[in-house]
């Protein structure tokens, strides 16, 4: 059974953004009170709640929610071409064949994969549209998987069956269901919970046959090393700083930032352009990015936890 964590900082006092024009003449009294249009304080969060265990398909999935933004992670395993399953039926053994032919590179012959891919299709936003991946779903895509290689929170070894001959392959399908700013950071919180749900079969190698049996009553849980946590700020004219920005606050702010932290160190700094930053407001921004962090970690670990799993 799936279980659900969250928390909510705020309560949305209800004052709408109804265009730049509006959102521009509202801003000087808004921004001199330190409140946003949606009734937050310019560093406040929005509520987040995390769902684990909610795709009975996949080997490991989580949903999260960061106020209006809903985002979906779940995670399938694939192996060589010939797998035969062991299960405790009179019948024995199962010959199964899987489509995808999967060894490890000659350069790294006793590692495995983890191929993230993130989706934003047009059910998630106005602006997206049918066909080939958008400017913006490729870009977040890249992010993860280079944050993903760069943090080391997974030890791709583990995933290897035989050397040089089979690994496991973990194909992560991050899917943004609506899109209301703040997506790296649904994103990187969605993959890091459903890849603390993953378990990994026990397997019997012939090297001879270049068979294998996966025993699936036999599973140990995927080692995370660490757990990498995302923070977004938004930028604006005279100095000002928001987080968790929404949609409509990225488009219409003159910078994004985005702060990774895992623990107590700082893993990635993210700013494609945009505004300047001084030295402060950056050092404020990692500071609250840990303290952000270490609360979805515990969120995650809550809902793990959690009896009704």
């Amino acid at each position: 059974m799936a279980a659900w964590s969250n928390t909510s900082l705020l309560q949305n006092t209800g004052l709408p953004l109804t265009g730049r024009s509006r959102f521009i003449s509202q801003s000087g009294v808004l921004w001199s009170r330190d409140i946003r249009p949606d009734g937050r304080g310019l560093l406040k969060f929005r509520p987040i709640a995390i769902n684990i265990g909610s795709i009975s398909t996949a080997d490991g999935s989580a949903i999260v929610k960061i106020g209006n933004t809903a985002v979906v992670c779940g995670i399938k395993l694939l192996a060589n071409t010939l797998v035969v399953l062991s299960s405790a039926a009179e019948d024995g053994e199962i010959e199964v064949r899987i489509s995808e032919l999967v060894a490890p590179t000659p350069t790294e012959p006793d590692i495995g994969y983890l191929v993230p891919n993130v989706e934003l299709p047009p059910l998630c936003s106005p602006k997206f549209r049918p066909g080939p991946p958008s400017d913006q779903a490729q870009v977040s895509g890249h992010f993860v998987a280079e944050l993903i290689a760069s943090s080391g929170c997974i030890d791709l070894h583990q995933l290897c069956i035989a050397p040089e001959k089979m690994c496991w392959v973990l194909y992560c399908d991050i899917m943004c269901i609506n899109h209301d700013g703040a997506l790296l950071d649904a994103c990187i919180a969605a993959l890091i919970a459903a890849l603390r749900t993953v378990t990994l079969p026990h397997v019997d190698f012939d090297a001879e046959t270049e068979k294998m049996v996966v025993h699936e009553d036999r599973r140990k849980h995927l080692e995370i090393l660490s757990f990498p946590a995302a923070t977004t700020y938004a930028m604006f004219e005279d100095d000002i700083l928001i987080s968790d920005p929404t949609a409509e606050e990225e488009n219409l702010c003159s910078g994004v930032l985005t702060i990774v932290v895992q623990g107590s160190q700082l893993c990635s700094v993210h700013k494609p352009g945009g505004s300047p930053l001084s030295e402060t407001q950056l050092q404020d921004c990692i500071a609250l990015a840990h303290r952000r962090g270490n609360s979805i970690n515990k969120m995650v670990a809550s809902a793990i936890s959690s009896p009704e799993r």
